[in-house]
């Protein structure tokens, strides 16, 4: 704890101690010594005298014994207090308040301790760091052009094929496009669909309609049958409000078939030919 820089420590000299002043924090903390039969104006006298004493030699000593002393010395006071004030609570609660000053006094004698062994080695380091200096010249020049040795690992003719194979020229990448299938949708298809519905129903809405179409071709393909059977006067197309609900209405027969113009299908016709 509170240790001098010099070979001369910290004593104190009382009547019941002689010694470091650290021996004497320990015993109190252990409870082999009772801090109401020590003397703290004494040991603050000798303390102040030791800190004038090496003052006037020139010693080298640590400048921070006195605020640690300071701390300690309040710590101490409390402790002593503690115990020498009367107190009104139960014998119980008083010795569990001397045991936590005195445990407070034992944690900032560890906390101490480990600073100043912390403060220790960043000494040390600082020390040794001091004394390791960099190379501020420069590369000599007969060093300059020197190229490492190589190493050759594989033989003439191994690296002859490795060139050879490194100038052959690759192939253009191309993609492929069989994994990729878009299924026909007929628009006659579809409109039968529709008619079928319509008729069955007299009024729907397109998104009736639609609703168990499963991809987007098979709507669009609905769609165009309306307006197939738009043209053909076979239903009436309501809109209340734009991009609102589309009602659909059928006006044709209730009976026979319904043929629609097949200008959408022949591009799916003319493809199919091609496949084939």
């Amino acid at each position: 704890m509170l240790t001098r820089r010099g070979p001369t420590p910290f004593q104190v000299h009382l009547d019941i101690f002689q010694g470091p002043f650290e021996l004497l924090l320990g015993l109190i903390a252990k409870h082999k010594l009772d801090v109401t039969e020590i003397a703290l104006a004494k040991i603050t006298d000798e303390f102040v005298a030791h800190i004038r004493a090496a003052q006037q030699a020139e010693e080298d000593w640590d400048l921070s014994q006195a605020s640690e002393f300071l701390l300690i010395a309040a710590t101490l006071l409390d402790l002593k207090a503690a115990r020498l004030l009367p107190n009104r609570r139960e014998g119980e609660e008083e010795d569990l308040e001397l045991i936590e000053a005195r445990d407070l006094l034992f944690a900032r004698l560890l906390q101490y301790r480990a600073f100043k062994e912390v403060a220790a080695a960043f000494s040390a380091r600082m020390a040794t760091v001091g004394r390791i200096f960099p190379r501020d010249v420069a590369l000599e020049d007969r060093f300059t052009a020197l190229l490492p040795e190589l190493v050759m690992n594989i033989t003439p003719e191994q690296l002859a094929m490795i060139a050879a194979r490194a100038m052959i020229p690759k192939p253009p990448p191309t993609v492929g496009l069989t994994h990729l299938h878009a299924p026909q949708v007929s628009v006659r298809e579809q409109a039968g669909i529709v008619v079928d519905r319509l008729r069955a129903s007299g009024t729907s809405t397109f998104r009736d309609l639609v609703s168990d179409a499963d991809t987007t071709l098979v709507i669009v393909a609905r769609f165009l049958a309306l307006l197939e059977l738009f043209r053909e006067s076979l239903l009436t197309l309501e809109q209340e409000d734009a991009l609102g609900e589309l009602t659909v209405r059928w006006t044709g027969s209730t009976r026979g078939d319904v043929q629609v113009s097949d200008e959408f299908d022949e591009g799916d016709d003319m493809q199919e030919a091609d496949d084939e």
